[in-house]
């Protein structure tokens, strides 16, 4: 469930401070998927939870140089057991998309919501996953009518040749397979 202040009841709430307001009057009518992993390939430690709070230290790994001085957010995450960490409440806009367009639109941060997966392109996502990811997306489409199947879009598909995630390895049929919710609706532009 969402509650009245848009956050997922079934998510820990961790607050980040990388994120502001959406545009006024901006319709939320975009889920992108994404996966993560610090260092890349190693899961389960605290690097994601300090990335998308601003205290990584990027000291503490050679590839985490390239994000000195990030500000990067997601509204979710979900990592390999299924746990869910909320980041940004989804009424708000997160810093997840970067340069991206959808459906004629540019900033597609301005009206999406951004979940991340624990995982890299390469990552066969595991079954705890694809479930909570599942039961978080029916509750986002129940919230946001204007999100229907046609309007889940992978990270790559919003930033064609600048990102690859959450990857070729990643099982769309299985994930539209787990949804209650089959609306297909109207698109939305």
């Amino acid at each position: 469930m969402i509650n009245d202040l848009t956050r997922y009841s079934g998510a820990a709430f961790i607050e980040s401070p990388h994120y502001n307001d959406r545009p006024k009057d901006m319709d939320i009518s975009l889920l992108v998927i994404h996966c993560i992993s610090l260092p890349e390939g190693i899961y389960g430690g605290k690097q994601i939870k300090q990335l998308f709070t601003g205290s990584l230290d990027c000291n503490e790994h050679p590839s985490f140089m390239s994000l000195k001085g990030v500000e990067v957010s997601a509204h979710c995450f979900i990592k390999r057991n299924g746990t869910i960490e909320q980041y940004v409440p989804f009424n708000k806009r997160a810093w997840h998309a970067g340069v991206s367009s959808f459906d004629g639109s540019q900033n597609c941060n301005d009206f999406s919501i951004g979940i991340e997966l624990e995982g890299t392109d390469q990552s066969i996502y595991t079954p705890s996953q694809y479930k909570a990811l599942a039961i978080l997306t029916d509750e986002i489409m129940s919230e946001y009518p204007a999100i229907t199947k046609k309007r889940i879009k992978a990270h790559s598909d919003i930033s064609p040749g600048r990102k690859t995630d959450p990857g070729s390895l990643f099982d769309w049929k299985a994930y539209f397979s787990l949804l209650k919710n089959k609306s297909t609706g109207i698109q939305i532009n």
